[in-house]
């Protein structure tokens, strides 16, 4: 099960007001935080609401200013049957991050068969399920908000899931030599014109990339390619190198689009968790 997320009132995502609080889990006492908080430097229309096709910022050195909350751009339907509860949709890449390949992601074999047996399974042994840390760039696509934080020599990234946060190295330090596993991995950054492009190694052996259940080995070596193309629009091509698991590399690209007026909201999995005891009986 994927951890469910609100919408939340007086936020703009894509462009749209969402206009309703529902209670889910312990996002139900965020009312009080800063929901409908003015982010500050945003280009506005005439009406005061968000222009997302305004320039996109730009730091002291002249690179596009990658900061900001963001969420994916491409969901899923809110609802598939008539008495389901509406909350924040979930983005489409985590059903299938291999969508957008034609014939789908090429499989090791031992890799296809595993997938096919976590489908099966109805993909009881996810991570996410267990409250086990996001991994990206699963994270991604998550039913969660994340915001990057740029500053001179690193950018961070906070995930509203369990607090987590991720590190990219922008000083010129390189990769280290056998690092250990580690669920995002190490990464360091340097700019080629506008694209900020991230290599990442170190991965642990055991991590999803899906719903799916596509793995993602210690022999992965995954590079991101970030665009800004306008204030309110983030690319990321994601690149992922894995001989463990797949027969050739292979490239998916993600749509993200900027959240303002609102703030992340802690969200830890394991407060009044009650879903993996029914796992651990299936």
């Amino acid at each position: 099960m994927l951890a469910c997320r609100p919408p939340r009132a007086g936020a703009y995502l894509a462009g749209l007001l969402i206009s309703s609080i529902l209670a889910c889990g312990p996002a139900a006492n965020a009312v009080a935080q800063w929901f409908d908080y003015p982010t500050a430097r945003v280009p506005r229309t005439a009406d005061g609401k968000p222009d997302l096709t305004a320039p996109a910022p730009r730091g002291t050195d002249g690179k596009p200013d990658l900061s900001g909350i963001w969420f994916s751009a491409e969901l899923l339907p809110e609802c598939s049957e008539k008495d389901c509860v509406p909350q924040m949709n979930l983005p489409i890449d985590q059903t299938d991050i291999g969508r957008s390949i034609p014939g789908g992601l090429p499989y090791q074999p031992w890799a296809a068969a595993l997938v096919a047996q976590r489908s099966a399974d109805g993909a009881k042994d996810d991570p996410h399920a267990f409250c086990l840390p996001p991994n990206f760039p699963r994270a991604f696509s998550l039913p969660q908000y994340y915001k990057i934080v740029s500053t001179p020599g690193l950018m961070i990234i906070l995930h509203e899931f369990n607090a987590s946060y991720r590190q990219i190295f922008t000083d010129g330090r390189p990769l280290p030599v056998d690092p250990n596993p580690s669920w995002n991995g190490y990464s360091t950054a340097h700019w080629e014109r506008d694209e900020l492009v991230v290599d990442s190694i170190g991965f642990r052996d055991d991590l999803w990339l899906d719903l799916k259940g596509s793995p993602l080995t210690s022999a992965a070596r995954i590079t991101e390619r970030f665009r800004r193309p306008s204030f309110g629009t983030l690319e990321i091509a994601v690149t992922v190198d894995d001989p463990k698991a797949y027969t050739r590399p292979w490239t998916v690209k993600l749509h993200e689009t900027i959240v303002v007026d609102t703030e992340l909201v802690e969200e830890i999995c394991l407060e009044n968790e009650q879903d993996t005891r029914l796992f651990q009986k299936q």
